[in-house]
């Protein structure tokens, strides 16, 4: 797992200035600030132990890391913007003797939404492709294995029912899976697994509103999708 440093308002003053040119003097990026020597010196001292900046002869710059981190920086308030968080949503469909469809769905027993069931889903780590964060998903979750491919994009945006304030913001690469393989693992830490037709996930008495709607455009042509809910502090 990657974390980002947080940093004080100075260090993203700092950045922000070497946003705006390939290189600069210790004299030019502290004449933008009113601090003495010593502590502006701390501040670049901090900048570079993180990786952000580097020394070039008597310059500084920013490093490969840095430009990545300072370009998604609001350039007037200073402060890196908060962004989506991307998961991936796994469709694993079984096909019954009968011709029946049946989809494995998770009821999470882990905050928030306590108690709902939903399709399997993870965040991508960092350098994982959407594959690789299917299938480990699967195996993690429910002890099978699989094989996965892109089928649509789910944005999926939570607010809180009282204000209309964001709760979560989501992308969701919605994956797909029809030879999943192994033995069923039902119960684990944080969900219990089933199999399910959409008609009994839609008899369960909470499931997320948009699973039974993304099961059903497994076999569509749909490549994306949008959708906006609203919750009570019960529901989330």
């Amino acid at each position: 797992m990657s974390y980002e440093p947080i940093i004080h308002t100075v260090q993203a003053s700092i950045l922000r200035q070497l946003l705006f040119t390939p290189r600069a003097s210790f004299a030019d990026l502290q004449k933008e600030t009113n601090l003495s020597s010593d502590h502006f010196t701390f501040h670049i001292k901090k900048l570079i132990e993180s990786g952000l900046i580097e020394k070039n002869a008597s310059q500084y710059q920013l490093t490969l890391t840095g430009k990545e981190y300072a370009n998604r920086m609001d350039t007037d308030s200073h402060v890196i913007e908060r962004q989506p968080k991307v998961s991936t949503l796994l469709i694993v469909e079984r096909t019954l003797p009968d011709g029946t469809y049946q989809y494995l769905v998770q009821q999470r027993l882990k905050q928030p939404f306590y108690g709902f069931w939903g399709l399997f889903g993870g965040k991508v780590g960092w350098g994982e492709s959407f594959e690789d964060t299917a299938r480990r998903e699967l195996k993690e979750e429910s002890g099978l294995d699989g094989t996965f491919v892109y089928k649509f994009l789910h944005r999926k945006r939570d607010y809180k029912k009282s204000d209309n304030s964001l709760l979560e913001d989501k992308v969701f690469a919605v994956m797909f899976c029809d030879n999943a393989s192994g033995t069923l693992k039902t119960e684990f830490e944080g969900g219990h697994n089933e199999w399910l037709t959409i008609d009994s996930l839609r008899a369960k008495d909470n499931y997320f509103s948009d699973a039974p709607l993304l099961l059903e455009m497994a076999h569509s042509p749909e490549q994306y999708i949008a959708k906006d809910y609203f919750y009570t502090s019960e529901e989330y």
